[in-house]
């Protein structure tokens, strides 16, 4: 390709406009590319914490860097250290998984995980001791702002560690299970919680008022044998949670685990987790207090939050301009806060920016149109109907432009993994082409661009959840190290921070390229073309005041030519990636030869 990147040449002033625009935090989140990590994945820093300073076995600090359900050791320090490496790549934010203190292991005999992940907290004031402290917390937030990189926390307010055991499924004095199907979701009609003991005709409370009266003094009405479990704390955890409040069942559902989308989403455990009654007054207050602190304490710029949808919107309605609030009264104007709804539908997507009053959601509906267009092979119409959506979210197009869009992430798996499944006879070539082909969407659509650590290196997972959770610094998973990587012939058993990898390369050039061009952060977008059975899908990004840029690609695995229209002002072009006509042959139309598996970018001039 003779022009590729051509426009990065001579874009002197637009970079060193940009970088002082980088110094700022406050910056606009349309002007950032966010990287998602592990921090247990990423970099040992520290070998003396990767026990959380816990004696015993793996069963009771956690640490085992050969399973992949463990603790591997990557911590805070490490990743401090390398600042240098995401520097170069170009990502502007960091997104954390949790860093809380977990309970170190989970599940039943022959069933154990550790709390790597940092979705079990048992302290929310603390840093997981497996991580770091507080300090390498703070050390780590001062060099990223230091860089001019944000930093994003992951943070949870629905569940908390599986600590609560319920008495009709456990014998007495321990949590060990003993009802074959014990555990399953007791609905409010089944079991109000204005009843005593459940549904058979017993009395009613006729102190509690019900749960929209949402006052402390009305719950704290309810007796506790108003529960349709009746739960305990086993011996030795009676304190386990931080802040304190966390230690009392009266501010958790105790219905038992959530079964299929309704009230068991916003009631029932998350998968064995201590539900919190988030419609609880004390609840609110208590989340409020707790993750406004990480605010205050280390001047954190934005929130990712967990399950976001199995929450009540009124809890959000309080929580969520409280830590806007928060933000500000800290200098932090441009606070990113970003919801996790599981879900490719964008109007089911779209609701929680109205019903909760949620700023975006993770774009759930981008990488799902994405696997379908790039590594299925369906129409690109698929990309047309996506992007038409854009209207459903508060704010419009303006509000999508703020969305998170992303590939794949450590729930569902990788994008070279979707890659592999639809095309298991691709060879290394064209499974990289795939995934460039993808990242081209990622960084030049709207949205704002996510990454997930170990993508840029190739990393090819053989499954969602534990399996898409490779370690970046030498690894002893057997599982991780017998994987193929594109585009190099080095395993998970070395390091992967290698910044000559063509993946890396390849999305280091084109996050340069967005940062040079307005248009492809900021700008409108419009759909110019696209196909029902084929892969050709062409759309401009228009700015004011930096013009057009057109994207045409072709998930298509033969050469397309195109006439594709574009604004009557745009007559002259010049190539960003890939070969562009010099200029229109006719107004409003401009004439693109798209190779197949690629893409072409051009800007008018």
């Amino acid at each position: 390709m003779t022009t590729m990147f051509g426009a990065l040449a001579g874009a002197a002033v637009l970079a060193s406009s940009f970088a002082l625009a980088q110094s700022d935090l406050n910056r606009p989140v349309e002007d950032d590319v966010i990287y998602f990590m592990l921090p247990d994945r990423f970099e040992n820093g520290d070998p003396s914490n990767d026990r959380g300073g816990m004696e015993g076995d793996r069963l009771t600090h956690g640490f085992d860097p050969t399973h992949k359900g463990f603790y591997h050791g990557g911590d805070l320090k490490g990743l401090t250290e390398r600042l240098d490496y995401l520097e170069e790549l170009g990502v502007t934010a960091i997104w954390l998984g949790p860093i809380y203190k977990n309970k170190p292991v989970q599940g039943g005999p022959g069933f154990e995980t550790a709390g790597y992940h940092g979705y079990w907290i048992t302290d929310f004031l603390d840093v997981d001791p497996h991580l770091g402290t507080r300090d390498d917390l703070k050390r780590f937030v001062d060099a990223a702002h230091g860089r001019g990189m944000k930093v994003i926390l992951d943070i949870i307010t629905n569940h908390t560690a599986d600590v609560i055991a319920y008495r009709e499924c456990h014998d007495s004095e321990s949590p060990l299970f003993i009802g074959e199907n014990c555990g399953g979701y007791r609905s409010e009609a089944d079991y109000p919680m204005t009843t005593r003991g459940g549904p058979d005709g017993v009395p009613i409370n006729q102190d509690f008022l019900g749960m929209d009266i949402r006052t402390e003094e009305n719950f704290a009405a309810l007796e506790r044998t108003d529960w349709a479990y009746t739960p305990y704390i086993p011996a030795g955890e009676e304190e386990v949670k931080n802040p304190a409040w966390l230690n009392d069942p009266a501010y958790y559902h105790n219905r038992g685990n959530f079964d299929n989308p309704g009230e068991s989403y916003v009631n029932g455990d998350f998968f064995g987790l201590d539900d919190l009654m988030t419609e609880h007054p004390k609840v609110v207050e208590g989340m409020i207090e707790i993750f406004g602190s990480w605010i205050e304490d280390f001047g954190i710029d934005g929130f990712r939050i967990d399950t976001a949808r199995h929450v009540k919107p009124a809890f959000w309605r309080e929580f969520l301009p409280a830590m806007e609030a928060k933000a500000k009264s800290v200098g932090k104007d441009e606070f990113y806060i970003l919801g996790e709804v599981f879900d490719p539908d964008p109007a089911a997507l779209a609701r929680h920016t109205w019903d909760d009053k949620f700023p975006t959601v993770l774009d759930f509906a981008f990488q799902d149109a994405v696997r379908d267009v790039v590594a299925n092979g369906e129409g690109t119409d698929r990309l047309a109907y996506l992007f038409r959506a854009d209207t459903l979210y508060r704010g419009g197009h303006a509000g999508a432009r703020k969305l998170p869009t992303f590939l794949g992430n450590h729930d569902m798996g990788r994008f070279s993994q979707f890659i592999r499944e639809a095309n298991p006879d691709a060879g290394e070539e064209e499974m990289i082409a795939r995934l460039k082909l993808a990242h081209t969407l990622l960084l030049t659509a709207r949205g704002v661009p996510t990454l997930y650590s170990g993508s840029e290196q190739g990393f090819v997972s053989d499954e969602g959840d534990q399996g898409a959770r490779e370690d970046m610094f030498p690894s002893r998973t057997a599982v991780y190290n017998d994987n193929d990587i594109l585009g190099t012939d080095a395993t998970t058993a070395e390091d992967n921070f290698d910044t000559d990898h063509p993946l890396f390369v390849f999305i280091r050039d084109m996050i340069s390229l967005r940062r040079n061009n307005t248009a492809l952060r900021h700008g409108t977008q419009v759909t110019r073309y696209f196909e029902e059975e084929g892969g050709l899908f062409a759309f401009s990004r228009i700015h004011p005041e930096d013009g057009e840029v057109i994207v045409v690609i072709n998930s298509g695995e033969e050469d397309r030519v195109k006439n594709v229209s574009v604004e009557p002002q745009s007559v002259e072009w010049e190539a960003l990636f890939g070969n562009c006509a010099v200029q229109s042959t006719a107004q409003a139309t401009v004439r693109v030869e798209v190779p197949a598996l690629s893409s072409v970018i051009c800007k008018s001039q």
